[in-house]
């Protein structure tokens, strides 16, 4: 590859020591002043024109940058300070307005002035919240009253008057007050740590410099180009660097926000928090403490950076995470989870196998799983020429190998929560189930194409083949199941990916600016877009499944189609390329099978009664404040998951009393998905007789 050698997710980890001390994030010994005005230098000034000038040249996406982009850009930098519109009054926003169409060429000239003291505003509105939480927080809330809470604000109009705002805010500490309530914390201490949780976060907000202000008006910037731009200043470039080792040291979660939400967008293969099964996509961390003994921050409405500084601390040592769980919705109670952070380890997110056993139509199958968490190679590796390194098309080739002498009757590629990866190996893995042909398009901001083909000639397993995808199979995912899909060399089974079809490159500014006593960050800049070889782009749309299982997501909630400034889907060219066998034809025939297989199967149902609640708690948008009127909600909640939880322990044969015992097995016992595709597997091999398979020479 000429272009683009790799797609690495971004981990959360952890290197730093001096995490123990929670009550300042950010910088250690500084001084707080609640009255200092933030200024910009010279340097940052330079550094913006820097990077307007690299995103007009090198982004994908020519973008003018005009008016309606300013307007687009000040939205985004107000949305990046307050999101739920609890902090800003309306005569601020108005004050401000006369700006929106000036950013366009406030960025042109370098000038930062305004975006500065738009935050200086931001700041002492923050000022002003905190004394008026310090206030409301000295008199215990009546919980015996009918009114309601509406966390959702993004939409909502700005308060007019300081008692209008004060009245929203009234009403959400009142909502965090009830929260602890209901999870059995001592009715002293829930207003005690409620002030605490917001005096925490004002102080960080307090120790907020200049290189901090630049970042977030930067970044929102970037964000209105596309989602994966992004500006590190410089602690987030060494950041992002150690996260490019093959070795990492962390929890392993992939963060993002998500308004006053620090929510885990990825786990990763082989980190403490895949290994614990405690914490799961779309959980909540709402708190974080160090060691057995440590005090418990709450890091509700911080920025994810702060959270993540909170978040660091040696290998070996303990933290603790109060987390909201995904199925409870916004009217989760926080459960406490302990994890050791250790080193997260290549090997660890290697390709794994099992084998499948079971009967249908009176047949035994014996089918092989390809367990794949990420696309990975050795690149230190293969540069100095070491021959035994690690790479995902070696380790599938092993197994691939060991499944033939097991006589296995097809495979399984699972590539459920693999966000990609390696675009060379992704390409070298197709290769083992195709002989030859073109595997991926790429087409550069300059609008030329490129062709990455399969570089080997033979074809390893030639067999029936099924690939497993859900909806966080992203990127290099997304390109291997592509392809397979093109060339009708398998039956593509799961939810719909993720949409991820772009590609991100690294510079260093530090190479284009020096200032003494300053450092300059690095800009993640997307350069291209991936196209399958029919000429449909990834992007947005991402792979449909020949066989589609049931989501919990819906498309606009989850997925790069969610993200309102990722780049459209499009079309190009189809390369010149000849499927293997029309799977298409068989499609019908597997479906109605499988439809007919899952109304029977009380697994199924179970299923579709997670999906169900899950939706249920996913869309409500209101919530009583009256104590009893919401703990019946939540107990009535409680014990449809628990009832859940039983029935499954029931059907896999698992005393109930034992379930402490063997979750993490049942947890394995218990995946629905993956008995289902081999059983679509099966079907697919026993239609033989009406579908051609591939045979080598």
């Amino acid at each position: 590859m000429k272009k683009i050698s790799v797609l690495f997710l971004l981990v959360l980890f952890v290197v730093s020591a001096y995490a123990q001390d929670p009550s300042l994030v950010l910088k250690k010994d500084h001084k707080i002043d609640s009255t200092k005005v933030i200024v910009p230098d010279e340097f940052y000034k330079r550094e913006g024109q820097i990077i307007l000038s690299l995103l007009s040249v090198y982004h994908y996406k020519k973008q003018q940058l005009n008016d309606s982009l300013s307007s687009v850009i000040f939205n985004e930098y107000l949305k990046s300070m307050d999101v739920t519109k609890s902090y800003f009054l309306k005569s601020d926003i108005d004050q401000v307005e006369k700006y929106r169409f000036m950013f366009d060429d406030m960025i042109r000239n370098g000038s930062l002035e305004i975006p500065f003291q738009i935050f200086n505003v931001f700041k002492n509105r923050v000022n002003e919240r905190v004394a008026y939480v310090k206030k409301v927080l000295q008199k215990e809330f009546d919980f015996t009253v009918n009114e309601t809470f509406k966390p959702d604000r993004e939409k909502a109009e700005w308060a007019k008057t300081e008692e209008e705002l004060n009245e929203i805010w009234r009403l959400r500490l009142k909502n965090d007050a009830l929260s602890l309530v209901l999870s059995n914390k001592d009715a002293k201490k829930v207003y005690s740590d409620l002030l605490k949780r917001y005096q925490n976060f004002h102080k960080v907000v307090l120790q907020y410099e200049a290189e901090d202000v630049f970042s977030i008006y930067i970044n929102s910037v970037t964000q209105t180009l596309d989602p994966h731009t992004d500006y590190f200043s410089p602690v987030n470039s060494d950041n992002f660097s150690i996260a490019m080792k093959l070795s990492l040291e962390g929890i392993g979660a992939q963060l993002r926000q998500e308004g006053d939400y620090t929510t885990v967008a990825v786990v990763v293969p082989g980190g403490p928090v895949q290994k614990s099964n405690l914490l799961h996509e779309e959980d909540r961390i709402v708190g974080v403490a160090q060691g057995e003994d440590g005090e418990m921050v709450d890091v509700i409405g911080w920025r994810l950076d702060d959270v993540i500084q909170l978040i660091r601390g040696k290998k070996g040592t303990l933290v603790r995470l109060q987390i909201l769980k995904k199925e409870e919705g916004d009217n989760a109670i926080p459960k406490e989870i302990k994890l050791i952070r250790d080193q997260i380890k290549l090997e660890e997110q290697a390709a794994k196998s099992e084998i499948l056993n079971f009967e249908q139509n009176g047949k035994h199958f014996k089918v092989g799983v390809v367990k794949l968490p990420t696309f990975y190679t050795d690149f230190e590796g293969q540069r100095t020429g070491k021959p035994d390194y690690k790479s995902t098309t070696r380790d599938v080739r092993a197994l691939i190998s060991k499944f033939k002498e097991e006589k296995v009757d097809g495979i399984i590629m699972d590539l459920r929560g693999n966000g990609g990866g390696s675009l060379q190996e992704a390409i070298q893995l197709t290769g083992l189930f195709i002989k030859e042909g073109p595997v991926v398009q790429v087409k550069d901001a300059r609008q030329q194409i490129e062709v990455d083909r399969d570089p080997d000639p033979t074809i390893l397993y030639d067999g029936p083949f099924a690939v497993l995808v859900d909806r966080s199979s992203a990127s290099a995912s997304e390109i291997f199941a592509a392809a397979i899909q093109d060339y009708g060399r398998g039956v593509i089974i799961g939810e719909k990916t993720w949409g991820k079809g772009t590609v991100q490159n690294m510079i260093d500014l530090g190479m284009m600016i020096r200032t003494e006593g300053k450092k300059a960050g690095q800009i993640k800049l997307t350069q291209a877009k991936f196209y399958r070889i029919n000429g449909s782009s990834t992007q947005r749309k991402g792979v449909s499944p020949d066989i589609l299982f049931p989501s919990r997501y819906e498309i606009d909630e989850f997925g790069e189609e969610a993200r309102p400034s990722a780049l459209a889907w499009d079309q190009i060219p189809s390369s010149d390329y000849v499927p293997y066998m029309n799977i298409s034809s068989v499609i019908p025939e597997l479906e109605a099978k499988h439809e007919a297989r899952a109304q029977k199967d009380p697994e199924f149902q179970l299923v579709i009664d997670e999906i169900k609640d899950y939706k249920k708690a996913r869309e409500q948008k209101e919530f009583s404040l009256n104590k009893e009127v919401r703990k019946a909600e939540r107990d009535e909640a409680e014990a449809a998951r628990k009832k859940r939880e039983d029935e499954r322990m029931k059907i896999l044969g698992i005393k109930i009393e034992d379930k402490k015992e063997v979750t993490p097995a049942v947890s394995k016992e218990s995946d629905y998905d993956l008995k289902e595709t081999g059983r679509i597997l099966a079907d697919l091999i026993l239609s033989k007789n009406k579908l051609k398979l591939v045979t080598t020479d």
